[in-house]
């Protein structure tokens, strides 16, 4: 019986060991779960070896009848047994379910604290690129590259996207996974109530560089948290829209990098994918949409919407080319558009129209926001 545990001994079980109240939840609910079905399990399997011996074919004194076939007990016991503990363990899930939601903020540090009335959450913007990791720190200015840090028993709210394809963010001593979409913001609420040094990866296979999307999210007191800050101040470059164009090309293994400064709003463009301004941002073409689209003026606008960024020509479809993009109306809605304009009296018509209802909003509080997801 101990040889499991000797196998075993070599593990790392942070899941079973978190260090923050979120993940404490989980396991605590991981736990019960299974100490309920195994009411069930145990007793089960140790009736079937019983039975089996008991009633083998060399024990003369067991009781044989053949004839038998119901027992109102029996049943009974069978039906109301799981019956009950699924009631129990649905119930559970169910307030658990909500009480952990990823979305939800959080109300307590842990079990025995709540969350103090000065002080303030933190937030921190998340990037799961190809293949790395970039967090922003709106409100300090600075961000980092595959290295996250926060003050311990201080909420975190992380606010995540993706830059090309689907990922998956998870420090497993913090809290669960919760995926990562282009074009899309999940949220992740946190705390980490112990300083030390803890893993975080991704959880998502998302291509060749995948296995070593890794970085270390370093838990510190304030006075820790206060100097990483002015190491990435002192250390950094400035993250801007160029900056960002290099980084985000794909790359594996990459070293911590520090930006002792960071563009404004340069995450929410990540977000409505329009950081090269030659593409179309998410939420203009939401408002468009909104509006009851563009008409033929929006011809010239497919070419904005085309978002890959390793270098893949999509402008290149076996079922038109050249001949094929001068008509619109027979393009085909499972093939990706040729580049081309549509031009009235000679003149290109841009997307500054001034049909009725279709102005953008010029304050960006008033603008469409990108479709939220739920893990």
């Amino acid at each position: 019986m101990l040889a499991p545990l000797l196998l075993l001994s070599g593990c790392n079980l942070v899941v079973m060991s978190p260090s923050g109240d979120i993940a404490m939840q989980q396991r605590d609910l991981i736990i019960f779960a299974t100490v309920l079905m195994l009411l069930i399990i145990v007793p089960v399997i140790f009736l079937t070896f019983l039975f089996a011996w008991r009633y083998r074919a060399s024990n003369k004194s067991a009781t044989y009848l053949p004839d038998w076939h119901h027992s109102t007990k029996l049943e009974l016991v069978v039906w109301s047994a799981p019956i009950a503990i699924i009631l129990v363990l649905g119930t559970v899930t169910w307030i658990a379910t909500h009480r952990l939601d990823p979305y939800r903020p959080l109300d307590r540090l842990d079990a025995e604290r709540a969350i103090p009335a000065d002080v303030k959450p933190m937030t921190v913007e998340v990037v799961a690129m190809d293949w790395k990791w970039l967090f922003v720190y709106p409100d300090l200015g600075i961000a980092t590259v595959n290295e996250l840090a926060a003050p311990v028993d201080v909420p975190i709210n992380f606010k995540i996207t993706a830059q090309s394809v689907m990922n998956s963010f998870y420090i497993p001593a913090l809290a669960g996974q919760i995926y990562a979409m282009p074009g899309m913001q999940t949220q992740l609420h946190g705390v980490i109530n112990k300083p030390g040094v803890y893993e975080g990866f991704s959880a998502n296979y998302s291509g060749a560089g995948f296995s070593n999307m890794r970085f270390k999210f370093h838990g510190l007191d304030q006075k820790g948290f206060d100097n990483w800050v002015a190491q990435v101040k002192a250390n950094g470059t400035a993250l801007n829209q160029d900056a960002y164009m290099k980084l985000e090309k794909p790359s594996e293994k990459d070293p911590v990098r520090y930006f002792a400064s960071t563009e404004k709003n340069l995450y929410n463009k990540v977000l409505n994918m329009c950081v090269d301004p030659d593409k179309m941002c998410v939420d203009k073409m939401m408002h468009i949409d909104m509006m009851g689209g563009a008409g033929k003026e929006s011809a010239e606008n497919r070419d904005k919407l085309q978002y890959d960024d390793r270098g893949v020509d999509l402008s290149v479809s076996p079922d038109h080319g050249t001949e094929g993009a001068k008509e619109h109306s027979s393009i085909k809605t499972d093939a990706m558009p040729v580049s081309s304009t549509t031009k009235a009296d000679d003149t290109t018509m841009h997307m500054n129209h001034t049909m009725p209802g279709m102005n953008m909003p010029d304050s960006e509080k008033d603008a469409a926001t990108p479709a939220q997801a739920k893990n």
